[in-house]
């Protein structure tokens, strides 16, 4: 989320090649820190094809890198105690058409002592919305309808059954320690055998 106050940020350095990517990585993590992370390519390569230029074709290698963020626009000067700027710069390739083309705006006018090159870039979108409430997405259980499982109380925990004791009764039935009688089935008893008469003689 872009600030709503304004920052501003001094940077002077005595520029080297080694030390133009450390500028870099300042100026995005200022950016990244300001709620700006979307400007940090185009502000980083814009000022690092000004402090290489420096490098290359300065005699004086004291710099100084400022941003401003007024809350609706980030300007990005480089200021350095050259006059003015190589020819081959105002070219096509150079690092002036770069910076044209990767800003909003730009522009030069002299300093005290040299020059300042500045560019500016209008504030895009915030990079990072603010968090809303929401409410969880249900499982795939419970999206689906599935019932939990639940426990049955008369499943869980049988009850505990005492040993039935069968009682004879009279009949043939028998009685049990529940009461109940179940039916059994018996078996036909054989007819008993008559006794045989001996034939007549």
């Amino acid at each position: 989320m872009t600030r709503s106050t304004p920052c501003y940020y001094h940077l002077e350095v005595e520029i080297t090649p080694e030390r133009i990517e450390q500028v870099r990585r300042i100026l995005a993590a200022h950016l990244r820190h300001w709620g700006l992370g979307t400007l940090v390519e185009p502000v980083s390569h814009c000022a690092g094809v000004l402090l290489r230029a420096v490098v290359e074709h300065g005699t004086d290698r004291n710099t100084a890198v400022e941003l401003w963020w007024n809350k609706q626009h980030l300007i990005t000067a480089v200021s350095d105690n050259e006059p003015h700027l190589p020819d081959p710069h105002y070219g096509p390739q150079g690092c002036l058409a770069q910076i044209a083309a990767l800003s909003d705006g730009w522009g030069n006018y002299p300093a005290t002592d040299g020059k300042i090159i500045w560019f500016s870039h209008r504030a895009r979108a915030a990079e990072r919305a603010p968090l809303t409430p929401f409410m969880p997405t249900p499982g795939l259980l419970t999206a689906l309808g599935v019932p939990r499982e639940v426990p049955v109380a008369g499943l869980a925990a049988p009850e505990p059954t005492e040993p039935l004791v069968a009682a004879a009764l009279p009949g043939g039935h028998v009685r049990r320690s529940d009461g109940s009688c179940p039916t059994m089935v018996g078996r036909s008893s054989a007819p008993e055998p008559r006794p045989r008469t001996a034939p007549a003689m």
